[in-house]
């Protein structure tokens, strides 16, 4: 069983059935399952990021500057933390929201020390702002978080998908699931787990990533006890 873990939400993932926004159902479901793994001991760091409010390129589409489309995303991750917070809290889950842009309103300044401190004391804490820069991505985020945590593994949760295909299983039948993969492969391969960037810092810092469905109930329990489950990508070549 992982000891701390980086679990990374999409924005997509909070959306629910709905195209838009943020499923209230949705939310309370994704904070039981991680009561679940709460309930375990294990030290839960969270990176959520912005789709179902806001995606940075669709700003760039529209003709905005990429840094200022950036920022909003980083402001819907901020959004969907706080969302994430209240339902946590809801259930008996005491939680933090660490902000790497200072919205000392509504959450605390992130400082590597002390989000170390509330993962020691057994907060589940809420890494939002993505990595406070634009040009870099959510995922990015969770892999510099994972890093300066310590954290023995980045868990992705994808919604609706059952791991790593060689093509897009939404668009064709016959894509085949890797059960397991490097990391190098996936920069080769250029598979979809995550951007360049963060496949290099995931490489680099020597933190394997566990692709799963987080749709499907007990899911997300199972990957941190490292069980069998979706494609496991390893630092190791």
């Amino acid at each position: 069983m992982y000891q701390r873990i980086i679990l990374k939400l999409s924005g997509e993932a909070l959306k629910g059935e709905t195209n838009y926004g943020i499923d209230p159902n949705t939310v309370n479901k994704i904070a039981s399952e991680i009561k679940e793994i709460y309930a375990l001991g294990v030290q839960v760091g969270v990176v959520v990021g912005a789709g179902n409010l806001w995606r940075g390129v669709t700003g760039e589409q529209l003709g905005m500057d990429r840094a200022q489309a950036d920022y909003m995303g980083m402001l819907g991750t901020i959004m969907n933390g706080l969302a994430l917070q209240d339902a946590l809290e809801s259930i008996k889950v005491p939680s933090r929201v660490m902000s790497a842009i200072p919205i000392s309103e509504v959450a605390e300044p992130y400082i590597r020390r002390r989000a170390i401190r509330h993962l020691e004391k057994g907060r589940v804490t809420i890494f939002v702002g993505g990595t406070g820069s634009p040009y870099f991505s959510t995922d990015t985020a969770a892999g510099l978080r994972a890093a300066e945590i310590g954290a023995d593994v980045i868990l992705m949760a994808k919604n609706g998908v059952t791991g790593v295909y060689n093509k897009d299983p939404k668009q064709h039948s016959d894509a085949v699931l890797f059960e397991e993969l490097t990391l190098q492969e996936v920069l080769e391969k250029n598979l979809l787990v995550m951007d360049a960037t963060a496949a290099s810092m995931c490489k680099e810092n020597k933190i394997n990533i566990v692709v799963f469905d987080m749709n499907i109930k007990g899911n997300m329990k199972k990957a941190t006890l490292g069980d069998k489950i979706g494609t496991l990508v390893t630092w190791e070549d």
